[in-house]
Parts: structure tokens; sequence; C-alpha cells
């Protein structure tokens, strides 16, 4: 208060002691002064508690606030703690106007910079990851992660409901990472020939971050097949445990007991698979209510996502199939046992993506419900089991760092093939680079008595293609 410098290591020092004190507001700012941050104008009298000054708040004060309270009329309200000059959490909320108390003799300029400067950056990636959260549960399926039922759901990358639930239910966390698994693995099946191959990212630490970076909140056709393919991979997961007996709670389909045709000479026995508890859990841990959700992009594209994850797990449902046993003598199939059973879960990703191919582009509008983008073809209803999506994929064929994209430069290709893993598509008309590649193996191993293999070695050359 006497106007002395502080040092940037004794102001530090205070950060952390929790001790700084509460300082008067600054009287004025404008957005012309912008640096003026470092050095505002001259102190003035405090505003009270809970009274509005008229003042507008600077973007380093307004972004700390924000992540504490709410904004006010003319007054913005933080909640006490360690990270703002307020005190030890516990405190009563204060009115905080102008630079929050941070003035020439508090801070000097390069510190401060560099406290603004990071809060910036997290501001940032807050507003290019504003659903990451949801996505982050798909961290699970990937190996280097941990085993999920070691860490412990509060150790795990899951939202607050999604934490609720794997408490009441620790038991399916088997399932969930299985599920998660599935899901990138034929996403990365698929796509292996594709420009855009399914690449997830390489975060560090793992969970910090969405699992397929932009892809997972673009709001294009490969977000679309995203969330479909997880939610389908999930549902997979849960019920296969189901079937085989590992969860208390469901077990096999009951419904299907006692029924069938004597006339035609089969009935329902066996073990169908419940896939009606596996898309309940699978509606339970995904899916969020849109009346939770502020913004008309956030809005539409939370729509977007909530029909994908259903299109996924009508696909599941979609292809259930029957099997049966014959019974009888010597053969004769006078009875037959049926039961409901899964499809692989590779058949289930080639639906998945016949239905990426043919997806439908929706208007960023939502007015009672979600309409085709395409004004000719708003009449033809959108069914449930078709993927949605509502902007343009970018171009996967250049490297664009901002978007993470790595673009297909270095990717080997088939000279011969005249589909997407071709050099002609898969290069996008730049050309390719040819290798010659020598592979050295044993061969024409023999077991000689006794005891040992004789193998020759034989080398082999190939032709590598890569895009230039």
């Amino acid at each position: 208060g006497d106007g002395d410098r502080a040092t940037s290591t004794e102001v530090s020092h205070l950060f952390r002691r929790g001790t700084l004190p509460h300082l008067p507001h600054t009287s004025s700012w404008s957005q012309e002064e912008g640096p003026r941050l470092l050095s505002p104008p001259p102190l003035t009298a405090p505003c009270k508690p809970g009274e509005g000054c008229g003042e507008p708040l600077p973007p380093l004060a307004a972004f700390l606030c924000c992540l504490q309270g709410e904004r006010g009329r003319g007054t913005t309200r933080c909640w006490g703690t360690d990270l703002w000059l307020g005190g030890p959490l516990g405190r009563e909320s204060r009115g905080v106007a102008g630079a929050g108390g941070l003035h020439a003799g508090a801070m000097d300029r390069a510190a401060l910079l560099g406290l603004s400067r990071l809060c910036a950056l997290w501001a940032a990636l807050l507003a290019l990851f504003p659903c990451g959260a949801q996505g982050n549960w798909m961290w699970l399926g990937i190996a280097s992660f941990g085993v999920p039922e070691k860490l412990g759901c509060a150790n795990l990358p899951l939202n607050s409901h999604q934490k609720e639930l794997c408490k009441k239910k620790p038991y399916l966390l088997p399932s969930i990472g299985e599920g998660a698994r599935l899901g990138i693995q034929e996403c990365r099946s698929q796509f292996r020939h594709e420009r855009w191959n399914c690449l997830v990212t390489a975060a560090a630490p793992p969970g910090t971050s969405p699992l397929f970076g932009y892809e997972l909140n673009s709001g294009t056709k490969e977000t679309a097949f995203i969330y479909a393919v997880m939610a389908a991979g999930l549902v997979h997961s849960v019920t296969r445990s189901c079937s085989a007996g590992n969860m208390t709670e469901c077990s096999c389909d009951t419904t299907l007991q006692n029924g069938g045709s004597a006339s035609e000479g089969w009935h329902w026995g066996g073990c169908s698979d419940d896939v009606q508890y596996g898309m309940w859990f699978s509606r339970k841990f995904l899916d969020f209510p849109i009346r939770n959700t502020t913004g008309k992009e956030s809005k539409v594209l939370l729509a977007m996502n909530l029909h994908n994850n259903e299109a996924g797990r009508q696909a599941v449902a979609k292809l259930m199939s029957v099997d049966c046993r014959c019974h009888g003598v010597s053969g004769s199939c006078a009875v037959k046992t049926c039961w409901k059973s899964m499809s692989s879960f590779e058949k289930i990703g080639h639906l998945l993506k016949d239905k990426y191919e043919n997806s439908v582009q929706i208007s960023d509008k939502i007015k009672r419900k979600m309409r085709r983008r395409d004004k000719d073809q708003r009449k033809i209803p959108i069914r449930k089991d078709d993927l949605l999506y509502v902007n343009k994929s970018p171009n996967y064929c250049v490297e664009d760092k901002k978007l993470g994209i790595p673009g297909t430069q270095g990717r080997e290709c088939n000279r011969t093939s005249e589909g997407a893993d071709g050099c002609n598509l898969l290069c996008c008309g730049r050309g390719y680079n040819t290798h010659v590649v020598r592979h050295v193996e044993r061969c024409e191993c023999k077991f000689i008595w006794c005891c040992y293999v004789r193998c020759r070695r034989c080398e082999s050359m190939t032709d590598v293609h890569t895009c230039k």
C-alpha cells in the first residue's frame, strides 16, 4: 500500500501461502489500454461486497473469476480461493472489479505477463474442446492407460455423472474398458486404408485430452462414426459380460424362455444375449440431457452426438441373429433349440462404415427437431439408424498442425489398387515413391533326429510405395 515494488519471488511466495491480502479495486479500465492491466490507473475506494461498480472486467480477472463464480450485473462474484486475491477457501464472496487489485506495487511486468499468457492459453484450450470430457472415457480402451479396475473410479478420465455410475457399478469397469477397446480397434480397422485412418492422439499423460483430438468435437462424418462405433462397442462388451455370467444384475435374455413353435419343431432355449440391458447401460453411461448445455452450436453438436450414439446401438440390435441346434435320433433334427446372439463386432463395424458413407448432413440450427441441411430433402424423415453430421470434413490430404491432421505424406499405398488404398486416391494426386525392401527369413525348416531343426535362410525383395 506504500507504493514499493515487490519482486515476483515475494509475490509467488505469498500466493503459495495464501496470505496475499485483498487489495482495493481500480477505478477505471478500457479496451484501448490493453496492457494497462500491468500498470493500472490510481487506486480508489473499494466497492462493497454485493454492489456493482459499473466497470468493465479485464480479460485476466474475468477468466480467473469465471472459474469459481458467476458474473452479476456490473460485478463479478468470486468465491475465495488461494488462486485469487481473496484468501483461503470458505471466505465470503467479494465484489471484484477493475484489475482485481493487481497494481504496479504487487507484481512486476514479466511475472504478470507470463500469468496472463498462461490463462489465455488455458481459455483457448477450453474453447477448442468444449465437449472433451464426454470423450475422455475412450482412453480406457488404450493399453498404455492402465487397468481401469486397479486405478479406481475417482482416478479415471470420467465426468461426474460417469464417476457416480462407476461407483454404483464398479464391476462394469472391465466391460467399459473392453467396449472402448473394441470401438477403437474397429475404427482403425475400417479406416486403415482411408485418408483419415482413425488416428488417436499421443497425449501425455493419457486421459488429459480427447482421444481422437479434433475429430471428436468437429461435427463431421468422422465424428459421427466415432460416437456410433464407441457406443456400439460398449453395448457389445456389456452384453457379452452378461451372457458369460460375469455380473449379478444381468444374465441371459429371459423374455425368450418357454416360447417357440411346436408345429414347426423348435423352441427358444439356450442363452440369448440380453442386448436390451447393454443398450440401457450404454444410454445411461454415455447420453447427457441437451437442456444442460448452453449455446446453439453446443446444442446442435450434442443432439448430433446423442443421435449417433443411438445409431451405433441400433446397429448392434439390427444384426442380432438366431442360432439353432438340432436334437433327434441320428441327427434327424426333429426338435431345434434356438437362441439369439449378437453378430461379430467386425460385422457391426462394416454396417456402420456403410452408414458413414451414406451419412446425412443436418442443419446447424435446431428448432423443434433436427432437419436435413438440403431444403429439397427435408421431407425425407431422418431414421434412428442414420449417421448425422453438421460440418464438412477438412482436407486430410495435407498436414494441418493446428487441427492435428498429419496428412497422407509417407503413408504406404497400393500401386495396383483402384480403391481408397490406391496410390492415386490416398496420395491425393501428388505421386508416390517406390522403395525396394529386402526381407530375410528362415524357410523350409525340417526336424532332424535328434533333436534340432534345420532351416534355410531365404531372401525376398518387395516393392513398397509411399505417398510423396
